[in-house]
């Protein structure tokens, strides 16, 4: 097919899906962890152990103890209800891993937690894999210290089948996490990417695909690297478009070409899939991106004052006059409760659409810049994803 006959199959592909009910309202439900009722009973105890404390207060005793337990009902109540705003922790099984960060009994507490049956722990000497419904999820280490990555605990998640159809291919989507303290694991339990993606299959939503959940931390999660190549640190760019890439080509059956090949992420990892998107045009036709922006904002300080750096890593400069030698479709998600996300959203793809690319934005009822809206809109943009792929040619 011609570059015109290319064109135009990408602009049939660029619309907002229309999902099945039942799709969206499971992306959009609370998990146990997030029901606003913890955080209320909690706060409603604390409250209590208040009215004793202050009934009971000349018993020294039950002043200390239960000055004690207000105090820590009333953490815990903040806790929960800051989780229940920003859906982090969805299960007992996040919060094993949430916990497993931590050093020493934290971290032994989060292993007793955890059943091992989601969101597999990476070995050093092979992958491990977790299976569910006949999907298959792999951890491959990629560690690349000629660019600065000294570990890479990559997460792939393989549609039921795969072990069993030898012959069959598969697009690929690559999502990337927040920043910071966000790591690989964060789509599969806060995203819930695993099941988003086997109800999508079961419903025919959408065909089988690989989804590959990257590891941009460069070994300290606690830094804001906005997946950038950093002038003498990690280059995370690089390590994605020129290690991971060609890595999981030659490991798993894709189809290894830019119209079977999707970049997307949330928050500062939607940052980064637009930037390294934009860069990397002959490599990904499609992005997905929950949660955009477009300009370094606080995090220009990684670059150190490189300018030049700055400028090639603020697609809010470059993108009015960017050539492309190839056209790409994007999908920009946000939630209707983030009114600076709708605004950026909408610059982007305006900008998108000026420079002759297809551009959509999808707006969720009443979320805000948090986990909620990703998890909410990842059926939209995979099944956005998914008619790209549809759309695009194989190019042997």
């Amino acid at each position: 097919m011609d570059g015109h006959g290319w064109a135009n199959a990408v602009h049939r592909a660029a619309t907002d899906p229309v999902l099945p009910g039942d799709i969206t309202a499971r992306a959009r439900d609370l998990g146990p962890l997030e029901s606003p009722l913890i955080w209320l009973s909690l706060a409603s105890a604390a409250v209590a152990v208040l009215a004793v404390v202050i009934a009971l207060g000349h018993r020294r005793r039950i002043r200390r103890w239960g000055s004690t337990a207000f105090g820590v009902l009333l953490l815990l109540a903040a806790v929960t209800c800051l989780n229940s705003y920003v859906g982090y922790v969805r299960t007992t099984d996040d919060l094993a891993r949430l916990l497993q960060r931590g050093p020493g009994v934290v971290n032994l507490a989060g292993r007793l937690l955890d059943d091992g049956k989601e969101a597999p722990e990476a070995s050093a000497a092979a992958p491990r894999a977790a299976v569910s419904a006949g999907q298959r999820v792999d951890v491959v280490n990629l560690p690349d210290p000629a660019h600065g990555i000294p570990s890479g605990s990559n997460y792939v998640i393989l549609p039921p089948g795969y072990t069993t159809d030898t012959a069959r291919r598969y697009p690929v989507v690559y999502l990337i996490h927040g920043y910071p303290f966000g790591g690989p694991r964060d789509w599969l339990t806060s995203g819930d990417a695993p099941g988003t993606l086997l109800a999508l299959q079961q419903a025919h939503v959408i065909a089988p695909m690989i989804v590959v959940s990257v590891d941009l931390t460069a070994g300290n999660p606690a830094t804001d690297w906005e997946c950038l190549d950093v002038p003498g640190g990690p280059q995370l760019e690089t390590y994605l478009a020129r290690t991971v890439v060609p890595a999981i080509d030659h490991r798993y059956r894709t189809i290894p070409d830019r119209g079977h090949r999707a970049l997307g992420g949330m928050s500062g990892g939607g940052f980064g899939a637009l930037n390294i998107g934009l860069h990397h045009v002959d490599e990904f036709a499609t992005l997905v991106i929950a949660l955009p922006y477009d300009d370094l904002n606080d995090s220009v300080g990684v670059l150190d004052g490189n300018q030049a750096a700055i400028a090639a890593n603020t697609p809010r400069r470059y993108l009015p006059t960017m050539a492309f030698p190839a056209p790409i479709s994007v999908m920009l998600a946000v939630g209707t409760g983030a009114p600076t996300d709708v605004t950026t959203a909408h610059r982007i793809a305006d900008a998108l659409r000026a420079r002759g690319q297809e551009a959509v934005v999808h707006a969720e009822r009443g979320f805000n810049h948090t986990w909620h809206t990703a998890r909410a809109t990842l059926p939209y943009l995979l099944a956005f994803a998914d008619q790209a792929f549809r759309a695009s040619p194989v190019v042997s």
